[in-house]
């Protein structure tokens, strides 16, 4: 009967997905994400308990087994799973097995993605940190939103020394930083985005910047954007769409859990996990040559 009691009272401690939600909803308020974007709540029962939140790029179902496997209640994730409409949840699909895979495991899932991006902190400070900003303003407001991060160095460094720091504060990846520009050009001005970003090369050129760190950089927009600058800046890195953007997934996880132990003390400090699970879809690379090697 003991036993029992005492499951009761930590059953009634529990925090709720409703109340992690909740606060997630003040962290990162789904009416900050853009018009075109799905963020939120995508499965889950408000009334269900929440003792271990996993974090994590991308809901892929590596990442949901790795959740699953890990105890967790709640799966957090930058990018959404249901962005585009689909019209069946069979298992013959990857997005079909997925949202099975969440329901039969009992795991609720919430989306931060566009509204992580604009938060401060959210996505693009933490790459801003990462570039070795301790200060900068925001790069572009779309759909009166701010968006990306630019500030100047400490003191100048060369474009090399500069994408190998950031590298080394980046997760590893198989394809590492690509760069564009002379690896002895100075740089102090830096735009960052984290996630994909060759449609802001306006801004990043309005704002005087000496190098643009982004992802997913698409050959005719970079080429494009190299020949408008004549050879000079602003300097390109494509740092990789995953690593730009796991970069927030600890200071997230931390923030949330502080907030939850605030709030609700006696439910104890809520358990995070952040995902290991790498999901930048390539696998190796042939061929890269050293900054400053021949063609």
């Amino acid at each position: 009967m003991a036993a029992t009691n005492e499951a009761s009272i930590e059953s009634e401690n529990d925090l709720t997905l409703g109340e992690v939600v909740a606060e997630l909803e003040r962290l990162y308020p789904t009416d900050t994400a853009q018009s075109w974007d799905q963020v939120g709540l995508v499965s889950g029962d408000l009334e269900q308990p929440v003792r271990r939140v996993h974090f994590a790029v991308d809901p892929t179902l590596a990442v949901i087994r790795e959740a699953s496997a890990a105890g967790a209640d709640l799966l957090i994730t930058h990018h959404p799973l249901l962005l585009r409409g689909i019209h069946s949840v069979a298992t013959t699909s990857a997005k079909g097995a997925a949202v099975t895979a969440l329901v039969v495991d009992d795991l609720a899932l919430w989306v931060a993605h566009t509204n992580a991006d604009v938060a401060d902190p959210g996505v693009n400070t933490a790459l801003a940190r990462a570039c070795g900003l301790t200060e900068s303003v925001p790069l572009t407001e779309p759909e009166g939103r701010p968006l990306g991060r630019v500030g100047d160095l400490a003191e100048p460094v060369t474009l090399a020394a500069f994408a190998q720091a950031l590298a080394e504060r980046l997760p590893e990846a198989p394809c590492g930083v690509r760069v564009a520009g002379p690896a002895d050009a100075l740089v102090r001005r830096v735009a960052v985005l984290g996630g994909a970003g060759d449609g802001e090369f306006d801004a990043v050129r309005d704002s005087g910047a000496d190098v643009y760190v982004t992802a997913d950089l698409r050959h005719h927009p970079a080429l494009e954007a190299r020949e408008e600058s004549r050879g000079g800046p602003p300097y390109l890195i494509d740092a990789g769409h995953w690593a730009t953007e796991s970069l927030w997934l600890q200071g997230a996880a931390d923030e949330l859990a502080a907030r939850m132990s605030e709030q609700r003390p006696a439910a104890g400090r809520l358990e995070t996990h952040i995902s290991t699970v790498r999901t930048d879809p390539w696998d190796f690379v042939v061929g890269a040559r050293p900054p400053g090697g021949t063609p």
